[in-house]
């Protein structure tokens, strides 16, 4: 059963008798009804009532009037009003242009816009490349998603996806001082997608590819990075190959094992699992077997999925061939991205000893992880209601910040590789234990490493 949380929080605006137990029948009320209590304020006072704001985290839009009813059915209680606290974060949308200069006068005036900004465009004009310096080019991404694979909701349109995209906007600023703007296309036709991203490229550095079904997003990506002038990232991808490899790291020093002698069995193999696999055998794995909804992949079966070709290719070298199942026998390492309940404790118990499980299937992840923790000696998912949860939001914010800093075009492996070494690198050997394997996403250096790594390597290539 779900576990009420943040993302389901309510606050209930309640009239009740002013007597001296009201408030703590109140809490109890709601607490026996399942709610979990994170505020409760009175917020009038008059001599026989009280108005009362009590704030609790629910399960669901259900749970949440079993607590309503709960809470009314007291003497003398009537509840006004029930604010959903998550739809209220988001009325008006999450983000906001603001100067960043001031318009004080029309000394201002006439240099931040006319007569004086036609110098600028002229000198832009003659020289494209003084966009970056001189226009929000050099500060500002654009966050590209078609809504055909957004979070665990699937194939739900532009506009459903803008919130998502928004929240996304929002952590680049908050984390890496990124600026970023959501861009929602009502269309999913590749070529029509690299058209409008192409066509809208001359306002950003960089683009942030979010949330397109694959095999889609592999085209799209590559297409766009080979005629874009400016860094195509693929979060999904990039950003969860780069997290995974750091908490690999980090969890194989806890295991004492090297990522050259484990074996490791990877489900999922769309975007996220292709990415993962090339990123590990660029770090020095070498025994990966992918598993899809058929199994394992192997040289002998025959694939039309130019990805999968690629998987068969590099991975397996047992060229093991059977079910997921079967393929975590004896295996250090699980990473999952894939789906809800694919394996449970007998899988878990059979994988070898000192056994590594990343289930980061969302909302739900392959295994239960209470129940993988009972075998695996590490185990992290992509909650944030669990020990170590792999979140590429320590990846993307810092990764863009150094791309735009050395004002670099193009995405290699050193770079993924460098991220992933600093995001593990903010565990160190005192803290690093088997619950804490990856920083937590507030950690404020973390970004600022991983901007620093991915200018280290930019230079280093120039040298």
């Amino acid at each position: 059963m779900a576990n009420p949380g943040p993302g389901n929080s309510i606050t209930l605006r309640i009239d009740a008798p002013s007597n001296f137990s009201v408030t703590s029948e109140l809490a109890a009320t709601a607490a026996d009804a399942g709610a979990v209590i994170t505020a409760l304020d009175v917020v009038e006072s008059h001599p026989t009532t009280i108005v009362v704001d009590l704030t609790c985290n629910t399960i669901d839009e259900d749970h949440a009037d079993r607590i309503r009813d709960a809470v009314e059915a007291l003497d003398g209680v009537t509840v006004r009003q029930v604010s959903d606290r998550t739809f209220l974060m988001h009325l008006g949308g999450k983000l906001e242009v603001v100067p960043s200069v001031p318009l004080r006068n029309r000394d201002d005036l006439s240099r931040a816009y006319t007569p004086g900004v036609a110098r600028v465009c002229m000198a832009i004009a003659e020289d494209k490349s003084k966009a970056r310096k001189l226009t929000v080019k050099r500060n500002t991404i654009a966050v590209v998603t078609d809504g055909s694979a957004v979070l665990g909701l699937g194939n739900i349109g532009p506009e459903a996806a803008l919130p998502v995209m928004e929240g996304k906007a929002a952590l680049f600023k908050q984390f890496a001082n990124v600026d970023a703007w959501p861009v929602c296309l009502d269309t999913q036709d590749t070529e029509e997608i690299i058209k409008i991203v192409k066509a809208i490229a001359p306002v950003y550095g960089g683009v942030n590819l979010e949330d397109i079904a694959a095999p889609r997003c592999f085209e799209i990506e590559a297409r766009l990075r080979e005629e874009l002038d400016i860094p195509v990232f693929h979060d999904d991808q990039h950003g969860t190959a780069i997290v995974t490899l750091a908490a690999l790291h980090n969890a194989l020093k806890v295991v004492d094992k090297k990522i050259e002698d484990v074996r490791i069995v990877l489900s999922g193999v769309g975007a996220a699992g292709n990415a993962i696999a090339q990123l590990l055998l660029e770090q020095g794995a070498v025994d990966i077997v992918a598993c899809g909804r058929n199994g394992a992949i192997n040289r002998d079966d025959e694939y039309t999925d130019a990805h999968r070709i690629e998987l068969a290719a590099t991975t397996n070298p047992r060229n093991f061939k059977g079910t997921l199942k079967e393929a975590v026998v004896g295996a250090d390492v699980f990473i999952g991205v894939s789906a809800p309940h694919v394996l449970d404790e007998d899988d878990i118990a059979a994988m070898a000893d000192d056994a590594i499980v990343f289930a980061m299937a969302n909302p739900t992840p392959e295994v239960d992880p209470v129940i993988a923790s009972k075998h695996a000696a590490v185990v992290a998912t992509g909650r944030s209601d669990f020990p170590n949860q792999i979140n590429n939001v320590l990846a993307f914010p810092g990764f863009f910040r150094g791309l735009l800093d050395a004002g670099v075009s193009d995405i290699t492996p050193p770079m993924l590789v460098a991220a992933a070494e600093a995001i593990a690198s903010r565990v160190d050997d005192e803290e690093r234990n088997a619950s804490f394997i990856i920083p937590s996403v507030f950690d404020p250096e973390v970004a600022g490493a991983v901007a620093e790594a991915i200018v280290r390597v930019v230079k280093a290539g120039k040298e």
